[in-house]
């Protein structure tokens, strides 16, 4: 009982909204479980049937275009939750989730999740929010990708990689990314995400050493993004 009422996905989700007896219930019918760097969580059109929460680990939702290459919409990072969506429309999942370091998720069914609609306003309206919330992201992503220069772009994904999810002690970006889902997420090719960071390393932006990446100039790159 106590494990749910403390975990960090509470601290920061939807779940918040949730009382003691409706946290009890969870933790009686949640599955908790490890999922390795590399493994799907669920792959794109699968019925999910519940929701994740994401106790520990990051994990990169993406899709697979028609032309074979997975496409990075979204990462998610401890305390965020996962299918919601797809629980409310009654549809497949429409991305992928894989684990980019090892983590640990819960899994609460969504027949428990369901009932909670029902009686409790304050939840559905928080979950209702958090994917209004994601809407919001979709569209300002779409905006960027229209009008910002590949460039701002990457600027502005290496300066969200290293606030959002931090870095390690030698100073590059925690999230290690290769340069083929580094492209994908700001939509140029592989090569040109190549020869991009190769640039931002003679300008003195970024310093690379293999696949890290260490952040030396904010301001430039702040300059950049904008």
């Amino acid at each position: 009982m106590s494990k749910c009422e403390q975990c960090i996905v509470r601290e920061f989700s939807s779940l918040k909204a949730l009382n003691k007896e409706e946290l009890i219930k969870i933790a009686d019918c949640k599955t908790s479980y490890s999922v390795k760097k590399g493994e799907h969580l669920f792959e794109e059109g699968e019925s999910v049937n519940g929701i994740f929460c994401i106790k520990d680990g990051v994990c990169k939702l993406s899709k697979l275009s028609a032309n074979g290459k997975d496409q990075i919409v979204k990462l998610i990072k401890p305390g965020e939750l996962l299918g919601q969506r797809s629980m409310i429309s009654d549809e497949p999942t429409n991305l992928s989730a894989v684990a980019l370091e090892d983590m640990e998720v819960c899994f609460i069914p969504k027949t428990e999740i369901l009932g909670f609609f029902d009686n409790n306003n304050k939840f559905s309206m928080s979950v209702m929010k958090s994917i209004c919330g994601d809407l919001k992201e979709a569209d300002d992503q779409m905006v960027s990708m229209a009008q910002k220069t590949v460039k701002s772009r990457l600027a502005e994904t290496l300066l969200y990689l290293e606030s959002n999810f931090g870095k390690n002690n030698d100073g590059s970006l925690h999230i290690q990314l290769s340069r083929e889902e580094l492209g994908g997420m700001i939509g140029t090719a592989t090569e040109s995400c190549i020869r991009l960071l190769s640039d931002f390393k003679k300008l003195g932006f970024i310093e690379l050493d293999g696949k890290k990446i260490v952040l030396k100039d904010h301001k430039g790159l702040q300059k950049l993004a904008e």
